[in-house]
């Protein structure tokens, strides 16, 4: 063969695959219209799925190839397993001159005298193996392997492309598919969080005020609530909240819950080492939580004590609350109408942890001195990060 028209060749495999958006195209294209312009009679392309450890025989021109894109009898190989095999593993291509002495040798649909070898292979990564038999002995020579080779090189590189196209595209829907799914639970949370109960309870006592001609405690109830309402929808699509807002935010929020409930009460507190406020945590999350307790607990509870710590340092945010004096069914377990609600904020944390690594842990046990459900909530300080 000529070696002006083994570069014809190459060029117009080269200009063949830049439409090809797959590895089967590029396979077919590469054993029908390459393998076949080379006057092989007989060629096999396998590729290797790591998953199993196997060789599978994807293209093929000649025999193996009776129509089409179709395979006939297609065959799997165990990496290591005959020649195609040891090639798959060594990455250094091969010819046999006479297979009949090579005990590697693994009859297919006919028994050959000689076989090459060439990986497809790109930056130390093998992706599969070229293989071609010929009915005579010594019939392959150097020249054939420099031009599979070469062959083969290119091949792994549009692989390479492709494979890298396609994790892209993946990770890209995957991205936007957790965005979507955050959407959703942050519209879940704000339902929780503004849920009807709670809205029409708080103007229920804020009504209570202005019957009773208290014009000052229902100006400052009327202006927590707005407030809050304010807080939740500016911060909806936000990722990240400084804790100085976060904690307006709760203190505003426990505020209402104790104009709801007269047998509640609260304290709020900060331990902060690192220097005033220099946190940022994820939002939606610290009144998930103090809503869902508040509301599994206190309306069966005759007194109750909630305790908010929030414990600062350079890489995490620890929110840690004690449920005390609530009660003989303080403990019990949740109840069944806030389980969703639970399971949201499990999902969101979840999601966070996959989508971002932030390592966010909840954990809850009781205090057998205090008998209190201590609840902590581990958020990691993004201040650093973000600055």
């Amino acid at each position: 063969m000529k070696t002006d028209h083994f570069e014809d060749i190459l060029i117009y495999f080269s200009e063949s695959l830049l439409g090809k958006e797959n590895e089967d195209e590029i396979l077919w294209d590469l054993a029908k219209n390459c393998i076949a312009k080379l006057g092989f009679v007989d060629c096999v392309v396998y590729l290797i799925l790591e998953d199993r450890e196997l060789l599978v025989q994807k293209a093929a021109y000649g025999p193996k190839n009776p129509k089409d894109h179709k395979l006939y009898n297609p065959v799997e190989i165990v990496l290591g397993h005959g020649i195609t095999g040891s090639v798959a593993v060594s990455g250094k291509a091969e010819i046999i001159p006479d297979t009949s002495k090579d005990p590697r040798y693994i009859v297919d649909d006919d028994n050959r005298l000689s076989e090459i070898c060439v990986p497809i292979s790109h930056e130390d990564v093998i992706y599969g193996v070229i293989d071609c038999e010929h009915p005579e002995k010594e019939f392959f020579t150097n020249h054939h392997l420099k031009m599979l080779s070469a062959i083969a090189s290119i091949c792994a590189i549009k692989i390479k492309s492709v494979r890298a196209q396609r994790a892209l595209r993946e990770k890209q829907e995957k991205l936007l598919q957790i965005k979507e799914e955050m959407i959703e639970l942050r519209l879940k949370a704000l339902n929780s969080q503004l849920n009807p109960h709670f809205v029409f309870n708080s103007l229920n006592a804020i009504q209570y005020y202005v019957t009773s001609e208290d014009k000052k405690s229902t100006l400052e109830y009327l202006s927590t609530f707005s407030k809050l309402i304010r807080f939740n929808l500016k911060y909806l699509g936000a990722e990240v909240v400084e804790l100085k807002e976060e904690l307006k935010m709760l203190g505003w929020y426990l505020k209402l819950q104790k104009l709801r409930y007269d047998q509640f009460d609260y304290t709020l507190n900060i331990e902060d080492p690192v220097g005033k406020w220099d946190a940022l945590i994820p939002t939606a999350l610290s009144q998930s939580l103090l809503e869902n307790i508040i509301e599994n607990t206190m309306p069966q509870a005759p007194k109750g004590h909630l305790l908010v710590n929030f414990k600062v340092s350079k890489t995490t945010v620890i929110l840690e609350t004690h449920c005390s004096q609530w009660g003989t069914n303080a403990l019990a377990d949740p109840k069944p109408q806030y389980e969703e609600q639970n399971a949201q904020l499990l999902d969101q944390i979840r999601l966070l942890n996959a989508n971002k690594g932030y390592g966010i842990d909840k954990e809850v046990y009781l205090d057998s001195e205090s008998s209190a459900r201590i609840t902590m909530l581990t958020l990691p300080n993004l201040f650093s990060m973000d600055a």
